[in-house]
């Protein structure tokens, strides 16, 4: 099946956004298992690349479905995603993540991708109405016509706020949720091993952590590339329903569309999953600093609680269907484990300007999106 170009394209940089997702995102898996010198920063991303990947066979066979993906395609209303939308939200979030990489920033790329997927889609809406309204309104002024086309927006149902609500809320429930599970992790360790000899159980942690970090990376995998699963599911969606008018398509319920896209394009998660991977291969040096010294110092054994506490918040909120940040979920592990020594061990001037960047991260990308759209309508 020969593809439109705009719809190749789309595929092209979601697959490049899966893949700077991956070295945007390398610290998360890796920055615990290279501070505490368990492996070297190459040995890292390649043994977390590998677990990425992996993730694949966990969902397709394993759980057998791809709810993360599912959740992302429906966040917005089919009824205003075009390739344009799509296209647009998917600059604006590349945009946005090679920024925030360039200044070693860990920001969320799962939110920035749904922050550019929604602003695109709410300013085709809103270009839709001020369409509407000039047409109805011709003598209106431009101001008028703009806030009459924005009252309009108002009563349309573009975002799915069952889907978007929830992704807010885990911007903050992920992280406390890593933070509580990691030291409830950490506590049980130390009670364990309080009478243990220090150096052997150093040695024993330090093999742990190889099983914590895979198992975070697996966590990375199933929750990252379901994203761009996701975005490029959409797009297809939206080609065969509103371009190829596909009988088959047309025939399933709207909710099933994504289900039955999954199995019969099963070679788009596998090469979201790839891509991942070799994003995770390249490494995010400067942000590992900042996951793996700057927030609080980890030992290994503090490695494998942060490691499995974030790893046990994604396989919760993947069987919730929820998209969070791994970066959200690993940060408020670590400052978990921080605070099972005290308060101060924390570096709460680094937590907080990481907050910041977490809050602006979708209402940024949103913005960057919305003038994405108006500049590629514009010159198509």
């Amino acid at each position: 099946m020969e593809f439109p170009i705009l719809l190749t394209v789309i595929i092209a940089l979601a697959l490049i956004f899966d893949y700077i997702n991956g070295f945007h995102d390398a610290a998360n898996s890796i920055a615990t298992i290279v501070s505490t010198k368990v492996l070297t920063p190459f040995q890292a991303v390649l043994w977390a690349a590998l677990w990425n990947f992996a993730a694949f066979f966990l969902a397709a066979y394993v759980i057998g479905e791809f709810r993360i993906g599912n959740t992302i395609a429906k966040t917005v209303n089919e009824n205003f995603i075009t390739l344009e939308v799509i296209f647009s939200g998917l600059l604006a979030a590349i945009a946005w993540n090679l920024l925030t990489w360039w200044f070693g920033i860990p920001s969320s790329s799962s939110h920035t991708l749904i922050g550019g997927f929604l602003g695109a889609a709410l300013m085709h809406a809103f270009m839709l109405d001020y369409h509407d309204v000039v047409a109805a309104q011709p003598d209106l002024g431009l101001f008028a016509t703009l806030k009459q086309a924005f009252l309009q927006l108002t009563t349309q149902s573009v975002v799915k706020f069952d889907k978007v609500i929830p992704i807010f809320l885990f911007i903050f429930m992920a992280p406390i949720i890593g933070m509580v599970i990691s030291i409830i992790i950490t506590l049980i360790i130390v009670h364990l091993y309080k009478k243990s000899n220090p150096y052997k159980a150093d040695q024993s942690f330090k093999r742990l952590q190889l099983v914590s970090s895979a198992l975070f990376s697996v966590g990375h995998g199933l929750n990252d590339a379901q994203k761009v699963m996701g975005i490029i599911g959409a797009a297809l969606i939206y080609y065969h329903v509103e371009m190829l008018h596909d009988p088959v398509y047309l025939n399933i319920p709207s909710a099933g569309r994504f289900d039955y896209f999954a199995q019969h394009y099963l070679w788009v998660p596998l090469v979201s999953f790839l891509a991942i991977g070799l994003g995770t291969m390249s490494g995010g040096w400067k942000i590992i600093k900042t996951m793996g010294t700057k927030i609080t110092k980890v030992t290994p054994l503090e490695g494998v609680s942060a490691e499995t506490a974030g790893a046990i918040t994604l396989f919760i909120t993947d069987q919730l269907s929820i998209p969070v940040s791994t970066t959200h979920t690993i940060t408020g592990s670590i400052i978990g484990v921080g605070l099972t020594k005290r308060i101060s061990a924390v570096r709460w001037g680094i937590t907080v300007s990481l907050l910041w960047a977490w809050v602006l991260t979708i209402p940024i990308s949103a913005i960057v999106a919305a003038i994405t759209y108006l500049a590629v309508t514009f010159l198509t």
